[in-house]
């Protein structure tokens, strides 16, 4: 039995040395191998969330980086081939959303992005960037835009993609922003059926906004967001002008959309107490108040709905750093 006992520990400390010879050669490959990926991480909703200045007419160029893998610096000039990659896409589609094809992210139109055919990446560097210029004007942000990039293998052999998918593709998701634009704080805001006025409100905490130009934003009607199907049909325009007012309207008069007071906003800034570098901004748009008629949620009936209060965005901001889309903490 002792015997047996002491065959067993050696035969298990064997295995484990050659597991661990293993691991160390697999390691020692992964050190010394340059592997080139995107460095573009996946967030929760299975792409990479990016910020890009919306401009009229005018092109915006997004610095995308490319990196070389591996503890030994870069010692080759490198012309890394990337492309457009719509079966990514496709599969991320039917994998996160199934048959809800409403909820699907769509590739983004070519006649709102040029990316070279090519990135170079120096020798003695570790990193090259992809400039990628956006023309976003006329884009319908009611969709949900990706541009999927992928590393194209060379035909001469002189880099190696990584081989592991989320390395060598690019999923990015394209955020196009404004001084007005971003995720507003709806804690003020009171949404009511008529005829149930004295009823606790709907209250959402946040209402997203979207980009329409460089003035104007859009967000949905009350309680409405990106979950309804229909949600296009409920679009409510903000325009903000340099005196500090904001005129709403609807475009769809199946809304029946009814101002009832001229809003106005206000812009306020403050440093950090914590991070002195930290600059806080907020916009505050006061006197929000409309009427808007819901004529999908019920198929038999229109319901109408009374909005009122006000809404404030936050943006911070890293004074720090020169670019905009980088300095801006999202």
């Amino acid at each position: 039995m002792h015997f047996m006992n002491k065959s067993y520990i050696q035969l298990l400390f064997l295995t484990l040395l050659a597991v661990c010879s293993s691991c160390n050669d697999e390691w020692k490959e992964e050190q010394f191998e340059h592997y080139i990926s995107f460095k573009a991480p996946l967030e929760s909703e299975g792409v990479a969330n990016i910020y890009v200045r919306y401009k009229d007419g005018q092109k915006t160029t997004f610095m995308q980086p490319l990196e070389v893998s591996g503890s030994t610096t870069n010692d080759n000039n490198l012309s890394v081939k990337v492309g457009v990659d719509a079966d990514t896409l496709g599969v991320l589609n039917y994998e996160r959303f199934q048959t809800r094809t409403d909820f699907y992210y769509k590739q983004l139109s070519t006649n709102f992005f040029a990316i070279p055919s090519a990135v170079d990446i120096k020798s003695g560097e570790n990193t090259g960037l992809m400039a990628i210029d956006f023309t976003l004007k006329g884009i319908d942000m009611t969709e949900k835009w990706v541009l999927p990039l992928t590393i194209l293998d060379d035909p001469g052999a002189k880099y190696k993609v990584n081989p592991r998918k989320h390395y060598k593709k690019a999923l990015l998701r394209i955020n196009p922003f404004n001084n007005y634009s971003g995720t507003y704080s709806g804690t003020a805001l009171k949404v009511v059926m008529e005829g149930h006025e004295n009823e606790t409100p709907i209250v959402k905490s946040q209402i997203k906004s979207y980009v329409v130009d460089e003035n104007t934003i859009f967000f949905y009607a009350g309680n409405i967001d990106e979950e309804r199907k229909d949600r296009k049909n409920y679009q409510v325009f903000a325009t903000f002008n340099d005196k500090g007012g904001v005129s709403f309207r609807a475009v769809n008069p199946n809304m029946k959309f009814v101002v009832k007071k001229d809003a106005s906003y206000t812009v306020s800034e403050q440093m950090d107490a914590v991070r002195p570098y930290l600059l806080h901004r907020y916009i505050t748009i006061n006197n929000v108040d409309y009427e808007f008629t819901d004529y999908t949620l019920v198929s038999t009936t229109a319901i109408k709905f009374k909005v009122s209060g006000s809404l404030i965005l936050e943006r911070q901001l890293n004074t720090q750093i020169p670019d905009e889309d980088q300095a801006i903490e999202w």
